[in-house]
């Protein structure tokens, strides 16, 4: 028998296109043209060359100078090239010009971001708010999509067709864009109710945030034994995920990964993502994941500072974890990132180091305005101990005949709805209970005998 073949896609070829200007300095110019390298890379294209122009700022008509627009289009059809990427967003007229020029498909870094969000939107949430942006990028470049037809305003032949199907993709994408947003109204009123109902409860609230590559997903499934995508490439992951992380104390948080941040991120993407990145709002705590061992860390910093800062969210508490120090050699820099930021750490998501001292820190700073306190539960309340192991700290736990005795870790809040079951003389004597009759509580221990 004949075996079967397999045929796979062959990789878009690509040629990057950068503009560099004198008002950047070389080096941030070469990091942005590598990391729209790494972008190409993560939507599944290979980068032939990358091609650079020095000008003062780029051109109306092509971006880069007639000129050298008229060589990139030799070079695409000596290369073999598919596409032809920009490190900018291009004017509608740019883009129209180039691909009359090229006669190949032209990107801009924004379609590029949004292309590869659209292939790793998994929820129903994360595919409205891709759609979206999309669409809005789309508006303003629906009147060249349609030159062909309405080129020559107002003469014979020419004055109908054209307009009228330009007013009516214009008419469906904006009906089409006024759905989404109903459709993510309702989706920010459920989160809102969501995170009304964890006030409620007291939870504490912590949010990874950081650069896109910097590791955040690794440290989330390390922390939390999730086993969320954790991939070497841009944007591995794009919805967010939370879960229920327990502290050293015994404590309980909810932990989410979030989007991660890039430079020059598309200012439609950052709106079309509020629904999700609203919940950075609800945070007590974020966790400024930073990736140590790249070069230009310290620009990585303040590209994600920019976007809290448009977030509003720039004044919340804030510890930054400097990841991958198992990737840096010199110990030196780990030591001068350390001064860099006074509220940080170091830690590998890896391998586990520092993550004691992580645990440590979090601890330190979610546990202020928890009580330690004593209850006594009878044995027909037996869904108080579920309770206290949901929504608070467990330490020790005593069993008497006729009640179980638990010291916990809780939240004023917590102690005020259970108060009833608070031994109030025992809160400070924690010494008092038998070592030899103490049993370590195990999460879920009550669950079957409160069901």
């Amino acid at each position: 028998m004949t075996p079967d073949v397999v045929h796979t896609r062959p990789r878009e070829r690509a040629l990057l296109v950068g503009v560099e200007t004198p008002q950047e300095p070389h080096w941030m110019h070469e990091e942005s043209l590598e990391e729209l390298s790494r972008l190409v890379q993560s939507a599944g294209g290979e980068v032939v060359r990358q091609e650079t122009q020095r000008l003062d700022a780029p051109t109306a008509p092509y971006y880069v100078g007639r000129g050298k627009a008229k060589e990139l289009a030799e070079l695409c059809f000596g290369l073999g090239i598919d596409s032809v990427i920009f490190d900018d967003e291009l004017s509608p007229a740019q883009s129209r010009n180039l691909s009359n020029l090229f006669a190949r498909k032209v990107l801009d870094r924004t379609q590029l971001i949004l292309d590869i969000f659209a292939q790793r939107a998994q929820s129903r949430e994360g595919k409205l708010q891709i759609e979206l942006a999309q669409l809005r990028y789309l508006l303003p470049r629906l009147t060249h999509m349609w030159a062909h037809l309405s080129r020559q305003y107002g003469t014979i032949g020419t004055r109908g067709p054209g307009e009228t199907q330009l007013e009516m993709d214009r008419r469906r994408v904006k009906e089409r864009i006024a759905k989404l947003k109903r459709e993510l109204e309702e989706v920010r009123r459920r989160r809102a109710v969501q995170r009304g109902a964890r006030v409620r409860k007291d939870w504490t609230c912590v949010s990874l945030v950081g650069y896109t590559n910097a590791g955040k997903s690794t440290l989330f499934n390390y922390l939390t034994r999730a086993s969320v995508p954790a991939e070497d490439k841009l944007f591995a992951t794009l919805d967010p995920t939370t879960r229920v992380w327990e502290l050293p104390d015994r404590s309980k948080v909810l932990l989410t990964d979030t989007v991660g941040f890039i430079r020059k991120l598309p200012p439609r993407l950052i709106e079309s993502f509020k629904a999700t990145l609203e919940e950075l709002e609800g945070a007590d705590l974020l966790l400024h994941v930073v990736d140590l061992s790249s070069p230009n860390y310290e620009e990585q910093i303040r590209a994600v500072e920019a976007v809290l800062d448009e977030l509003k969210v720039a004044h919340k508490p804030t510890l930054v974890v400097f990841n991958k120090v198992d990737r840096v050699a010199n110990r030196s820099i780990v030591e001068r990132a350390l001064a860099l930021r006074r509220r940080s750490i170091a830690v590998s998501a890896r391998t586990g180091e520092g993550i004691d001292k992580l645990l440590e820190e979090v601890q330190a700073e979610t546990s202020a305005g928890r009580v330690r306190a004593v209850f006594r539960i009878p044995w027909d309340h037996v869904e108080v101990i579920s309770e206290l192991y949901r929504e608070g700290g467990v330490l020790q736990t005593r069993y008497r005949e006729d009640a179980v005795e638990v010291i916990a870790l809780v939240s004023p809040v917590l102690r005020g709805r259970l108060s009833s079951f608070v031994v109030e003389n025992k809160e400070r004597h924690l010494s008092d209970v038998d070592p030899c009759l103490v049993l370590q509580a195990k999460v879920g221990a009550f669950g079957a005998s409160s069901s």
